[in-house]
């Protein structure tokens, strides 16, 4: 980098050289296109498999280092949020950009409150799954479902279209996500309770039976209340970069975030949770983790928890969601689990050979336990995950409606296949 905030490139096969601008530590990659392009040949693309250092977009909503552990909503803390905010008022933040103001919100609590129910042909939709149907295949099929009940929402230039479709998405997440846990069990569909907080009303809807009017322990409703907030947006992951891209075509808002759930669906992003309760069940007792740590040197097992792509430091949601932990479990009992979770973040910590390849606690380390107390089946771990993060995905999806920067997605690929091979007919290929 020179003063200027430029970039010289030389291509030694030509000996040309190019000068690239630098804007916010990054060169655009149509810029590479630029060098060694003739009439014949194409310029320079850059390849990237997985985006590992590659910006697709300029985004104002999520803040992350990495290196720091730092993850902020709109500028502020993700620890100050956990702790006095709630997760309508976050959602309002990440949409809005801005917290609202007392009559701001309670219109936007409102709002969500009055959206809460859905279409009775859609319940007909979800009882026709089979018993065994998995929660989130249900949830995605239902939340495309949803673009069908409301057609005008393919207007997505006009702003309060799309507010009225946010307010919908996010109120009816719980209301889908909870019928399809009831359903699982062959329970009757509990309706919202517009007398609950967003969190108590979802436990309402999981949870009721026969009583006239459930009342969850305030404690349970606020441990799930930070789990949405620390759930709540993370960036350009694997989820939101799906609702981007398929966002990209300007299709319905449900249906870009249909592909969220997709790609949420997947055991590489959104069940990191599941495989660590497996792995702790595995171990068993603390007196075998000496012998699962040395497997895990050898390579013989992993250390599921632990290490993320993007923090390099601690994971600033684990530590907050260890005390979400110690509330839950003060109602529910104490998981067996937990002394096995316990030991193992402690050896983690201490031994170099962790320590050095910064492999630190994240967020799903710990969730999975509290999820497991709440009775929920792993099945459940992904919707949980995907209902907080609508609100980060739609927030997500109208920055890129308003971008006038961004195209369709269309990425490059390098060809590796055959060319130019002579056809010949099925005669004289089968005689």
């Amino acid at each position: 980098m020179t003063e200027n905030h430029t970039l010289t490139v030389r291509d030694n096969r030509t000996g040309e050289e190019y000068e690239l601008p630098i804007t916010d530590g990054t060169v655009r990659a149509g810029d590479f296109a630029k060098i060694g392009k003739t009439d014949d040949e194409p310029g320079l693309a850059v390849y990237d498999p997985g985006f590992t250092n590659t910006a697709s977009t300029r985004s104002a909503v999520t803040y992350i280092d990495g290196d720091k552990g730092i993850l902020e909503y709109r500028g502020y803390p993700i620890e100050q949020l956990a702790e006095k905010s709630t997760y309508l008022e976050v959602a309002y933040l990440l949409i809005h950009g801005e917290l609202p103001t007392r009559e701001q919100h309670d219109q936007w609590v409102h709002e969500i409150t009055f959206h809460t129910f859905v279409h009775e042909n859609l319940k007909s939709q979800l009882q026709g799954f089979r018993y065994d149907a998995h929660p989130m295949g249900m949830l995605l099929s239902s939340v495309g479902a949803l673009s069908t009940f409301y057609p005008e929402a393919r207007n997505i230039s006009d702003p309060q279209i799309r507010h009225d479709q946010v307010v919908r998405l996010i109120a009816k997440m719980p209301t889908l996500g909870a019928w399809s846990f009831r359903h699982a069990q062959g329970k009757p569909y509990v309706y919202p309770d517009n007398d609950l907080t967003y969190t108590e009303n979802f436990l309402s809807m999981l949870f009721k039976m026969s009583e006239q009017k459930y009342n969850p322990d305030p404690r349970l409703a606020k441990a799930l209340e930070v789990l949405f907030i620390l759930h709540a947006d993370h960036e350009q992951n694997c989820s939101t970069n799906a609702v981007r891209s398929v966002g990209s075509s300007q299709v319905d808002p449900y249906s870009a975030v249909s592909a969220g759930i997709a790609a949420l669906y997947g055991p590489l992003h959104g069940g990191a949770n599941e495989a660590v309760l497996k792995m702790l069940k595995r171990i068993k007792v603390p007196e075998n983790i000496p012998a699962f740590i040395e497997g895990v040197k050898k390579g013989d097992e992993k250390l599921m928890g632990f290490g993320h792509r993007v923090y390099k430091n601690f994971d600033p949601r684990a530590t907050i969601i260890k005390k979400a932990v110690d509330d839950v479990f003060e109602v529910t009992g104490v998981n067996p689990l937990l002394e096995i979770a316990q030991e193992l973040e402690r050896i983690a910590l201490e031994d170099e050979y962790f320590v050095s390849r910064k492999l630190y606690p994240n967020v799903d380390f710990y969730s999975g336990l509290i999820y497991e107390a709440l009775q929920f089946p792993p099945e459940m771990f992904t919707v949980l995950f995907a209902i907080p993060r609508t609100s980060g995905w739609l927030a997500q999806w109208i920055e890129l409606v308003d971008d006038k920067e961004q195209k369709i997605a269309r990425p490059k690929q390098i060809y590796t296949g055959d060319r130019r091979l002579d056809f010949t007919s099925a005669e004289q290929r089968w005689s």
